[in-house]
């Protein structure tokens, strides 16, 4: 409530001061909310400098003007703000949460209660409304469920890869196997019955069993890339040093594993993400970082993961790792705060890149991702 502040109030004894500026004391004190009276009618009877903070109004601007300024125009027209006020007087309180508008015409989300004042003979005598800006806290609300979200739909995209890749060994890769097997029994079945003028047909016939060869490597590597079936079926620390392997035999780099793995206190899908993220970072090292040597180190317990990847390549300027169309990094960051942990990206031109990341265990995509925004 805009008072004057009283003259040496702390040099006062407390018999001196009333009741009422007591009160307004509190009032005038609290900026976290705004705090003012209404009269019957609904017109703005007092105002605080929390009132002054969060909605814009100065008191001599504000004082006198119907509180339905504050609300959207949709809700002026539905009458919103008058069922508060009849809530109110029949129910002696009401809570509402919902956009507010202040004074330069930005809106913020508040939570609001309202309640009627009456005098000793039980007359509305006006209302007392307190309004809290959780604009803030609707913020981080709404990355939370972002964030959560995006655990699921990661999730349910490797279950679904994961199931593709099952159908493409199992089914598809036997199919082509059997097809090789019955090839290699009629060929020279089909090289005798050929007469000797038909060189052509018969080295024609004798290329598709290559071929064919061919097709089943596609197939696994392509089964491979979408889920290796040694994640699940041997676990993180095989799958990596797979992967490790793979990578060394590809690109000519060699790749030491550091691991210390303990797969039950990891889970599924702590152990998914973090293959994800060391299959995106080797990526990393292929296309940029013209590196002869990559560690892997891991190692976790029941309480804790810690992860590292480095190489000794060609580094990075500091300033690049920001920018917007870095997607590789942007998804091992993502993937890492879905487990809870950030990270953190080091390294300078010419002297390699070190990622590494450290988080709790045990991980709840719920848990994790809420705690990434504290």
């Amino acid at each position: 409530m805009q008072t004057a502040r009283p003259r040496s109030w702390l040099e006062r004894n407390h018999s001196e001061i009333a009741i009422v500026d007591r009160y307004r004391l509190l009032i005038d004190a609290v900026r976290d909310y705004a705090i003012f009276m209404l009269e019957p009618g609904g017109r703005v009877a007092s105002w605080n400098p929390g009132a002054r903070r969060i909605k814009g109004y100065f008191s001599d601007e504000i004082i006198g003007t119907h509180f339905s300024v504050f609300y959207t125009s949709d809700e002026i027209a539905s009458g919103k703000p008058e069922q508060l006020l009849e809530a109110a007087a029949f129910h002696g309180r009401v809570e509402d949460e919902g956009w507010r508008v202040r004074k330069d015409g930005s809106r913020f989300w508040a939570n609001v209660v309202i309640t009627a004042v009456r005098d000793d003979k039980n007359a509305l005598v006006g209302f007392a409304k307190i309004t809290r800006d959780l604009t803030e806290r609707r913020r981080l609300e709404a990355l939370e469920r972002a964030h959560v979200a995006s655990a699921l739909v990661e999730q349910a995209r490797e279950n679904e890869q994961k199931r593709i890749a099952r159908e493409l060994h199992d089914d598809l890769g036997q199919r082509i196997a059997a097809l090789k097997m019955a090839l290699g029994l009629r060929g020279t079945e089909f090289a005798s019955a050929l007469p000797a003028q038909t060189r052509a047909e018969r080295q024609a016939v004798a290329q598709i069993g290559p071929q064919i060869d061919a097709l089943a490597v596609a197939v696994r590597r392509i089964a491979a890339d979408l889920r290796p079936a040694v994640l699940d079926d041997l676990g993180l620390e095989a799958a990596l040093e797979w992967l490790a392997e793979d990578f060394g035999g590809r690109y000519g780099v060699a790749v030491q594993c550091e691991l210390d793995v303990s797969e039950p206190d990891l889970g599924e899908f702590a152990s998914t993400a973090l293959f994800r993220v060391v299959q995106e970072a080797l990526t990393n090292v292929a296309r940029h970082a013209r590196a002869h040597h990559v560690t892997i180190a891991l190692k976790n317990d029941g309480n804790q993961c810690r992860f590292r990847i480095s190489d000794d390549g060609a580094g990075f300027d500091p300033l690049s790792v920001s920018r917007p169309d870095a997607f590789g990094l942007i998804g091992m960051r993502e993937r890492i705060v879905q487990l809870g942990g950030s990270l953190t990206v080091e390294g300078r031109p010419g002297a390699g890149v070190t990622l590494s990341a450290a988080f709790r265990l045990p991980v709840d995509i719920r848990t994790a991702a809420a705690n990434a925004e504290r």
